[in-house]
């Protein structure tokens, strides 16, 4: 099997590098630069016009195109492509600027909601213009047709790849949780079969 299609953990430790080609090291200090710099352009032209952060705006966005302008903030985490403790930092922010508030979710008290007041719904009308302006600007006025259908391909291919590792290690985390838990059980068991150990950790949890 190719290593690169094996999780990072998965490529034995003492196994020779798989060197980039010229060719891959010119097209990965292209994504670089767009990985590290385009966020800071749109940061900055946001910060200018409205006075919020690009991830900011993403989960006001979000927000505004939801039904009752309101998500669980498991769903705006994921729709954000943000982490939960970091969304819950930018969303405590936002709540203090009276942009967003969170509520217990109505049809299950173990969620909460977090949902888009007047003014968030006013914050993210008047930096949308802006911000796609900016998305044109930098992203798709240098492209043709041609070109933008396979950015869309390309960028799909990339994004499925790293959402699949991200996936991976939230798994692999709650695995290690389980069984930090379990360990005392277990030590006590000769032999516990895998199955067995997670459906209890589901059950106990």
């Amino acid at each position: 099997m190719n290593q690169a299609l094996l999780p990072l953990e998965a490529v034995p430790a003492d196994s020779e590098p798989n060197w980039l080609t010229g060719q891959e090291t010119e097209a990965w200090l292209q994504v670089a630069t767009i990985a590290t710099q385009l966020p800071a352009v749109l940061d900055a032209q946001l910060e200018h016009d409205a006075g919020i952060g690009f991830f900011e705006y993403t989960v006001l966005s979000w927000l505004s195109m939801a039904e009752c302008r309101t998500l669980r903030m498991s769903q705006l985490a994921e729709f954000s492509r943000g982490s939960l403790s970091r969304l819950s930092n930018v969303v405590k922010r936002l709540e203090q600027r009276g942009l967003v508030r969170r509520a217990p979710d109505p049809t299950n008290g173990r969620y909460t909601n977090a949902v888009l007041t007047d003014a968030g719904w006013e914050c993210v009308v008047q930096a949308a213009p802006g911000h796609v302006n900016a998305v044109r600007q930098f992203i798709f006025d240098p492209l043709s047709a041609e070109q933008l259908e396979a950015l869309r391909v390309i960028g799909g291919l990339i994004a499925d790849r790293i959402r699949c590792e991200i996936k991976g290690g939230e798994v692999r985390q709650r695995r290690a949780s389980v069984a930090g838990r379990l360990a005392p059980a277990v030590t006590a068991v000769p032999v516990v079969p895998r199955s067995d150990v997670e459906a209890h950790g589901r059950t106990s949890s």
